[in-house]
């Protein structure tokens, strides 16, 4: 079994803090994995995208070529499109619907929505939004990942709930149980 995943957002948003718990619950689950970051302008806004792949085999490329993801987890919904060229044609797109605007030329946002729903399989909801209402404005990520967990299947809901709990334990309790509770609303939104 392997998954092909592509992680994309802007610099800032956590998208290499949900690679990192991935990570973790992978290698907790003995699998072999590969990770290639691009952070292009991050610490500016610029995107960050990294490419995560996981298998119960040896992997010995850690780019996935184009058309062979299995699912993009985006944290800003314009990111997502951009990468759609590398999902394979049962892949999931699993993004928030809310759009970081960064750039004075950001498209039409009505224009896309209307692409993402027009993808086969997708999830988005406003995460940035559900995290405040939860009062856990800097966990938006792993409410996103909550919401990619059974699409990601090669490692299960609990193995990365438990990662959760090991990548951010050094930052104390609070943080953990905020992200614990943001990736568990992630998990029961539809």
């Amino acid at each position: 079994m392997k998954k092909n995943i592509i992680l994309a957002g802007v610099g800032g948003q956590g998208i290499l803090s949900i690679a990192t718990v991935i990570g973790e619950a992978a290698t907790t689950a003995n699998l072999y994995l590969k990770q290639a970051e691009v952070h292009g302008m991050s610490q500016r806004g610029g995107d960050v995208q990294s490419n995560l792949r996981l298998s119960t085999e040896e992997i010995f490329s850690d780019l996935i070529p184009k058309g062979q993801a299995d699912i993009i987890i985006a944290m800003e919904p314009m990111e997502a499109l951009r990468y759609v060229p590398y999902l394979n044609e049962d892949g999931w797109v699993i993004t928030s619907s809310e759009p970081f605007v960064n750039i004075p030329n950001y498209p039409d946002f009505d224009r896309v929505t209307e692409d993402l729903k027009r993808l086969p399989r997708v999830k988005s909801l406003p995460i940035d939004s559900l995290a405040k209402e939860i009062h856990a404005p800097k966990s938006a990520n792993m409410i996103l990942l909550g919401m990619a967990a059974e699409a990601i299947g090669i490692v299960s809901a609990t193995q990365l709930r438990e990662a959760i709990g090991r990548i951010f334990a050094r930052k104390g309790e609070q943080v953990v149980a905020d992200n614990h509770k943001a990736f568990d609303l992630g998990l029961t939104e539809k």
